[in-house]
């Protein structure tokens, strides 16, 4: 599973190899990416597994593999998760580098000989069996498959704006950044030319739509985090019995905050003095550090439903901000986005998305049709059954909003010093191999290390001022 993060030292190992291919994955080689998990399980299930595989798949390709008994490989799962890049194909010197030589046995047979673009129909369309469990006929079409993300951002990206008068009417797909929110968030950007941005995945040619760049970005944790969050509040018992049978517990913290606020406006005002770093599960884009760790800073001994909707909603700002940094990075590689396309569970959630609209700046665009990665899962049928060949998908518009929040500034601070605060920790660590150390030098640590909580205290005293 891709937030499985055993492999984070694999992945460490073959960043530091530095071998070409990370080019094209923002120059990290991402835990949630599956060379670093093969070569987890080549070095702790060798017997068990590793030995006796014939294939390894990624989700959306075994799944093609069950309906159809075909081996074919999707481009996008192999192009955006396992280092393939067409028309070359696999890099067998990435491989060898790694430890994972035998992977080049029989033309890469156990990883993928034979590749295909998304929704090209594969072997001879549903098998007897698969088409038995399904309930469908023999020989429906199968199309090769995309990852859910990237369906989503395929269901959404492409969709007919015209006569809502939005930046990007009038102008090319590229002009879009698809933010597919769920789980976790995927923000997905797409260009004519290969654009290389620092601590993001990609460019993937061809990987979501035929003949574009894909540039992927994206958040480990947004609906996991905000889950966390609420539940492991204290008040969150108190949330549910207010909550009852009445609505979903979000939309009652949703309506709470208004009245907190007294007006929808001010309600970002609310959480000027309470703030989160989002990376509880590590930082995917753009600082691709899994290493990172979550932060909340201005909390108080007050534990009321009015503090945990606080909380809730610092944390969904933090989310917003992380979007604006990985749309920072892009628009500085080269990209030029105007608009979002918000899809998956959160964009169901109007304050996250209006929220995304304050932190950016931009106009947020909602599909008509609410099950995106649906849709574009639909698409690949259609293609593979030689139905249609193009979509085009009549949307609606969500809220917008120009408004930037201040709290930028702190959340920019906020990775600093957690970083600052690591070293002077990894520093103090070393001690324990030191037979004998002198109180100077004691003395010195202690001092970095006091130095380094009077700076985070002096920023985050003015920011609060």
């Amino acid at each position: 599973m891709w937030m499985d993060h055993r492999a984070t030292e694999q992945a460490d190992r073959i960043t530091k190899n530095g071998h070409r291919v990370l080019s094209r994955v923002g120059g990290v080689m991402s835990p949630e990416m599956q060379p670093p998990k093969l070569l987890w399980l080549k070095e702790n299930l060798n017997e068990s597994c590793w030995n006796k595989a014939s294939h390894f798949f990624d989700l959306p390709d075994f799944l093609s593999w069950k309906a159809s008994g075909s081996l074919t490989r999707s481009l996008c799962t192999l192009v955006c998760k396992w280092t393939y890049c067409p028309p070359e194909g696999w890099d067998a010197s990435f491989w060898t580098s790694i430890g994972l030589d035998d992977l080049l046995e029989n033309n890469f047979s156990k990883i993928g000989s034979v590749t295909s673009p998304p929704g090209s129909p594969l072997g001879d369309g549903l098998t007897q069996e698969a088409a038995a469990d399904l309930g469908l006929d023999p020989g429906t079409a199968v199309g090769a498959s995309l990852i859910d993300a990237h369906a989503g951002g395929l269901g959404v990206i492409g969709a007919d704006v015209k006569g809502f008068h939005l930046p990007c009417e009038g102008q090319p797909i590229t002009a879009r950044m698809a933010l597919i929110c769920g789980t976790s968030t995927c923000h997905m950007a797409i260009s004519e030319q290969p654009l290389f941005v620092p601590g993001v995945w990609g460019p993937y040619l061809s990987a979501m739509v035929p003949g574009l760049w894909l540039n992927e970005g994206g958040q480990s944790v947004t609906g996991r985090l905000i889950d966390h969050m609420v539940k492991g509040h204290t008040a969150y018992t108190q949330l549910q019995e207010q909550v009852q049978q009445r609505s979903n517990i979000y939309s009652y913290l949703n309506n709470h905050l208004s009245s907190m606020a007294n007006s929808c406006s001010a309600v970002d005002l609310l959480g000027s003095s309470l703030h989160v770093w989002p990376d509880f599960h590590g930082n995917r884009s753009p600082l691709a550090d899994p290493t990172l760790k979550g932060m909340v800073v201005g909390l108080s001994l007050s534990q009321t439903l009015d503090d945990l909707a606080l909380l809730y909603l610092a944390t969904m700002q933090a989310l917003a901000l992380g979007t604006l940094h990985i749309l920072e990075a892009m628009k500085e590689a080269g990209h030029e986005i105007r608009t979002l396309f918000l899809c998956g569970g959160l964009s169901k959630n109007n304050l996250f998305v209006q929220i995304h609209a304050n932190a950016t700046g931009l106009p947020v665009v909602l599909p008509d049709q609410t099950e995106a990665v649906l849709v574009g899962a639909a698409v690949l049928g259609a293609c593979a059954s030689r139905h249609y060949s193009s979509i085009q998908y009549q949307m609606t518009i969500g809220q917008t909003n120009t408004c930037k929040i201040t709290k930028l500034e702190v959340f920019s601070d906020m990775s600093q010093h957690q970083h600052q605060h690591n070293n002077v920790f990894y520093e103090v660590s070393r001690w324990k191999c030191t037979e004998t150390l002198s109180a100077v030098t004691v003395e010195i640590w202690i001092c970095s290390f006091v130095q380094v909580e009077m700076e985070v205290h002096s920023v985050l005293l003015q920011s609060a001022l």
